[in-house]
């Protein structure tokens, strides 16, 4: 199949969802605050644990932080190389390494029983994984399609990852009553199996392959969506001020979901404290938020390719700021309704900034080299784990994660600002 085609061929849906199902393993990351809660203890910090956790310690809020953090900071540095991997081999060896490198990282973490288990092999292996293998499907996906379904393609790919935390929750809330090592063991188990299988169905278009156009109608305004017909080289990107803007972009709408992701658990036993069973199942609140950062990336990613990545961008990050300014209003009011709702928001938005970025990264810079450049500018992701950390120490500090909404919520206004003034860069041939 070459040359330009009337309709989306069926591969190309089975690779976007095969890509799907691998971001559905990978997404383990979003389900860090079911350990975390099991595993903090700030009055016992230190002390052994007893009964099927037996051989692991307490930790403080700090610490359990750092596996996380550095979970995030490995997987955006490790989506330059991914990145490369699937622009010169193809998605599946970059998919299914990936997913090796996640699933023995998290039986290091189980059966090591320690501090520096958690950080070997969540931190670093699930780091390298998850930066390997989700740099591999969204750029596959996108090579199939044009412009105006961009959105739609990158939100329904990284929608798997987002989406993890609704089954792995409750899935790894269950395991843990087994103890926290073999939740970790069985999951690594489960997810070589699964990645290995939706790894192989991942492909590229055949050489010459053009997706089909948009068909706007005699009268009607052109698509919000258009991208540039130039593939830019990631050397040639770096030169212009829109790509440092793209990552500035990338660090706002993720520290603020990566905060409260990594707080989720905890955020819930906190503000529900009259109601026993969300205090037992703070669990729920992970899987809430999972639901809602999948839809929230499906969804933003629709109706980006209708009013524009830019209005997007702004609109999700806006009503989210407003809301983590409200926070330390809602914990303390003991309102469940308005706590899923602020901390459904601020997923939405962070779930669709992992939309938003490829889909802009495309737009600006073109779908060959997207593997690599997307890579680039994924670093803006790996930089915003400065928040999680941080509101773990804000909150060891001052007993809230008050200071830590409102920071949160300024950068956010701040971003917004920069998106409105940056827009795609053009070549001399285009103006």
């Amino acid at each position: 199949m070459t040359g330009a085609v009337d309709k989306v061929p069926g591969k190309a849906w089975v690779v976007t969802f095969a890509g799907t199902a691998v971001n559905l393993c990978l997404g383990i990351l979003y389900a860090w605050s079911v350990w975390a809660k099991a595993l903090i203890n700030e009055k016992m910090a230190g002390q052994a644990m007893t009964g099927v956790n037996e051989g692991w310690v307490y930790l403080t809020n700090a610490e359990a932080a750092t596996p996380f953090s550095l979970c995030v900071l490995i997987f955006a540095l490790f989506m330059i190389p991914g990145g490369r991997i699937q622009d010169k081999f193809g998605p599946k060896v970059g998919a299914i390494t990936g997913g090796l490198f996640l699933a023995i990282g998290c039986i290091i973490a189980g059966v090591s029983k320690s501090y520096a288990g958690l950080i070997i092999g969540f931190g670093i292996f699930g780091g390298i994984g998850m930066g390997i293998g989700y740099a591999a499907p969204t750029p596959a996906a996108l090579k199939w399609f044009g412009p105006h379904k961009r959105g739609l393609i990158a939100g329904l790919v990284v929608g798997g990852y987002g989406g993890a935390a609704l089954y792995i929750g409750p899935l790894a809330a269950y395991l843990l009553q087994g103890g926290i090592t073999y939740s970790f063991v069985f999951l690594g188990i489960l997810f070589a199996v699964v990645v290995i299988i939706a790894g192989l169905l991942l492909a590229w278009p055949p050489q010459g392959y053009v997706p089909p156009a948009q068909v706007v109608k005699a009268g009607a305004a052109p698509p919000k969506a258009a991208g540039t017909v130039i593939d830019w080289s990631a050397g040639d990107m770096v030169k212009t001020w829109q790509f440092y803007a793209l990552v500035i972009m990338f660090i706002g709408t993720t520290q603020s979901g990566l905060m409260i992701i990594a707080n989720a658990a905890k955020i819930l036993a906190e503000a529900a404290k009259g109601v026993p069973f969300l205090v037992a199942n703070a669990w729920i609140l992970v899987s809430f938020g999972g639901a809602v950062n999948a839809l929230g990336r499906v969804g933003t990613g629709m109706y980006s390719d209708k009013i524009g990545r830019g209005n997007a961008y702004a609109l999700n990050c806006l009503v989210s700021a407003l809301c983590l300014f409200l926070m330390p209003w809602i914990t303390v009011s003991g309102s469940v309704f308005l706590l899923f709702l602020a901390v459904g928001i601020a997923y939405w938005q962070y779930g669709g900034g992992l939309a938003l970025m490829p889909s802009f990264t495309a737009d600006f810079f073109g779908p060959k080299n997207l593997g690599f450049n997307y890579g680039l500018v994924f670093i803006g992701w790996g930089l915003g784990f400065f928040m999680a950390r941080l509101a773990g120490t804000i909150k060891d500090i001052t007993g809230s994660l008050n200071w830590a909404y409102i920071i949160s919520a300024i950068i956010l206004v701040i971003t917004v600002l920069l998106s409105w003034a940056t827009k795609r860069p053009l070549l001399e041939s285009e103006r």
